[in-house]
């Protein structure tokens, strides 16, 4: 068995467009306790039209542990590929150009994942604000809150270390790689992807939750609309490719949005079906409402409490009518779908 401190490590670092979030990122990764003569860094990049890659450059030559890769395709399953294929570590890390991370992140991940016979280890979001306003914050307490999120404990969290379907970005033994192949350039969920082809292959993924990473939320509600509904697309869409890549969690705002509107359509013909209507709406607004409430009271914000009911609004609605668009477009032939498969904008 391998000890951590012996171990060389492979940072991969899917991004695009990260000038403001880049150097944070790889300055986290510096100032881990990780020995540097046993890690490196490849930072894949698609292809950056901003600053992103003059900022990567100016990191590759003051530290010879970071490099620079291209990623013409722009696609984020395409650049972790990149990275495995060039990587020379026996431990494959996945890391978000859009997080920082803790100086013993590295060392816990490798621990554990020895300590427990893990085939993938990640830790906890501490979910950020993307801006210092009042609806990025808000965006980010709706994403880590059960009403927001459901059993997801990558975002909400746990007490205790957990065998768990998924874990923030993943720390991989090389040859999992090598037994169950590598990610899946057709869907846009490919974390959860691999990750239920990890599991049907007797692999197991650990959460930790002593491991904390800082991932910084959308900013406004227009990019979490988009994010949300491309989401919810991905939940049904990847069967079009025959993938699993989805928990019974990401249906729950399909179901919401197919009662609703079903019910509301066979209103039309039948008159009771409005009292169905009325009372899923009635519902909803009063459960949003008073998670909300509890919310702002906990955060000692009232002025909140509007902003917290949208953004839940707009967290499950548009990711339930992402959902149902992605059962639509699997009638259509051809791939027509790439929302997601990219970085953010």
């Amino acid at each position: 068995m391998f000890k951590y401190k012996k171990v060389n490590v492979s940072i991969i670092i899917p991004c695009r467009n990260e000038e403001k979030f880049i150097a944070k990122c790889l300055d986290s990764i510096i100032a881990n306790d990780y020995p540097k003569d046993r890690l490196e860094a490849l930072v894949v990049d698609g292809m950056s039209k901003d600053e992103t890659r003059r900022i990567i450059e100016r990191y590759t030559q003051q530290y010879l542990f970071i490099k620079l890769l291209d990623n013409p395709k722009k696609i984020i399953a395409t650049a972790m590929n990149i990275g495995i294929k060039h990587a020379s570590g026996e431990i494959i890390m996945k890391v978000d150009a859009h997080s920082t991370y803790p100086k013993d992140y590295i060392s816990n991940c490798a621990q554990y994942l020895r300590e427990y016979q893990a085939d993938n280890v990640g830790g906890v979001l501490n979910i950020m604000p993307g801006r210092e306003t009042t609806v990025s914050k808000t965006i980010a307490l709706v994403l880590a809150h059960p009403f927001g999120s459901g059993n997801a404990y990558i975002k909400i969290g746990s007490k205790d270390p957990r065998w768990t379907d998924a874990v923030a970005f993943g720390c991989y033994k090389k040859e999992v790689f090598q037994k169950i192949g590598l990610f899946n350039e057709n869907v846009g969920s490919e974390d959860m992807d691999l990750n239920v082809r990890l599991r049907k292959a007797g692999g197991r993924i650990l959460l930790v939750p002593s491991i904390v990473i800082n991932y910084y939320a959308d900013s406004d509600f227009k990019a979490f609309w988009r994010h949300n509904f491309s989401d919810g697309v991905w939940v049904t869409y990847v069967l079009k490719f025959r993938s699993k890549a989805w928990s019974w969690r990401h249906w729950v705002p399909m179901a919401f949005m197919s009662s609703l509107l079903g019910s509301a359509l066979l209103s039309v013909f039948f008159s009771n079906m409005l009292w169905l209507f009325l009372g899923i709406v009635g519902t909803y607004a009063l459960a949003n409402l008073g998670v909300s409430l509890s919310i702002a009271i906990r955060e000692r914000n009232p002025n909140c409490l509007w902003t917290l009911s949208i953004a839940f609004a707009v967290r499950h609605f548009t990711h339930g009518l992402g959902a149902l668009f992605g059962l639509f477009l699997m009638l259509i032939p051809g791939q027509v779908w790439k929302g997601r498969r990219s970085f953010r904008a």
